[in-house]
């Protein structure tokens, strides 16, 4: 758990990317800076990058992110500035694979990880104590 000033919080998501036309431009060098990119963006936002990993064709991660970041902004970010990085440090290996400006597909995976199950939490709130 981590604690902002008017705020305790615990929220984690797990992203999942695919380079455009789901073409295999990422090696394992290319996934080493790409996860030292990664936590530097999460940090920026306040966030924590605490795991990521991933194939050829896609990649997955799991952030810890404070509430005040939206996750639509901090997905878009993580996308658009490794895209930069990586083309810019790695313009040989990914022109092989992926044409024009682009390197992820416009779309990506979000699912809320972590805490405890759904189920618990809503036999906890049917369990509260009405007043009477």
């Amino acid at each position: 758990m981590r604690r902002g000033r008017t705020v305790v919080y615990m929220l984690h998501a797990h992203l999942a990317c695919t380079p455009k036309y789901r073409r295999g431009p990422c090696t394992d060098e290319i996934l080493v800076r790409y996860e030292e990119v990664m936590r530097d963006i999460c940090t920026d936002f306040g966030g924590e990058l605490t795991e990521v990993n991933g194939e050829a064709d896609h990649v997955h991660l799991l952030v810890h992110y404070p509430p005040k970041a939206t996750l639509s902004r901090l997905a878009g970010s993580l996308k658009g500035v490794s895209a930069r990085r990586l083309r810019q440090e790695f313009p040989s290996p990914i022109r092989k694979h992926l044409w024009g400006d682009h390197f992820w597909s416009p779309s990506y995976f979000a699912a809320s990880a972590g805490g405890t199950p759904l189920k618990v939490i809503k036999e906890y709130i049917e369990n509260q104590k009405r007043p009477g």
